[in-house]
């Protein structure tokens, strides 16, 4: 399957506002805590980054079934098959409105340039201003990403603090999608559970309340609405 970004936003009504980039900085401590303020304070798209890995054999867990007939999980996949899946959960400058875009890489990984094909994606979607934050990772930095801030001047990239999975809202959204949605799903093929994945992703793009409240497990406090 080829890489696919699903640009829809989480309401359907398109999204109208400005936004705009800078650099590429480090986020820490008390800078984090009013970077939200700082995207809103400029009127920016802000948008939490991550990326993940979904395999063949399934994430067991505990499950219901009749006294005396324990459930048997197949599963023959191997450790190495699977789907990289990459997530933008955004929020608008105005009305705060979550926003979610993703997507799916089977049998492959999020390089330097898929990452910014994904920020390429991202920018054709979201008009003005956008500050995307997103971990230390190699696919993160280097020439390429560079390269692509100095052409797009209305990108700023925030890096979070050294393993600070819990300031990202995105690893509640892999967390809803692996330990929930997909727990005990045995596909057949690397095809099949992409095709799972986006269904469940579409759902997940198209619900706002439930997107809230993954954010609000993340300890990255929401932006407020400016008055």
């Amino acid at each position: 399957m080829a890489f696919e970004t699903w640009l829809q936003p989480a309401e359907a009504a398109a999204s109208t506002e400005a936004t705009k980039s800078i650099g590429h900085r480090s986020m820490g401590g008390r800078g984090l805590a009013s970077h939200s303020k700082n995207a809103a304070g400029t009127c920016a798209h802000l948008v939490l980054i991550d990326e993940t890995g979904l395999f063949l054999n399934p994430l067991v867990r505990r499950s219901w079934s009749k006294i005396g007939q324990t459930p048997v999980i197949g599963g023959d996949g191997g450790h190495r098959k699977k789907v990289s899946v990459i997530a933008g959960l955004s929020v608008s400058p105005k009305v705060q409105r979550l926003g979610l875009y993703f997507a799916t890489q089977p049998d492959g990984y999020f390089t330097n340039d898929k990452t910014i094909e994904f920020l390429r994606d991202l920018l054709k979607h979201l008009r003005g201003k956008v500050v995307a934050v997103w971990d230390r990772g190699t696919n993160h930095k280097g020439p390429v990403v560079s390269k692509f801030l100095a052409r797009h001047p209305r990108l700023t990239l925030e890096l979070l603090p050294p393993w600070a999975p819990e300031l990202n809202p995105v690893e509640h959204v892999w967390s809803w999608l692996k330990y929930g949605e997909l727990a005990n799903f045995v596909p057949d093929t690397t095809e099949g559970l992409d095709e799972e994945i986006v269904d469940r992703v579409i759902g997940l793009k198209f619900n706002p309340d439930l997107l809230r409240a993954l954010w609000q497990r993340s300890a990255l406090p929401f932006p407020r609405k400016r008055v």
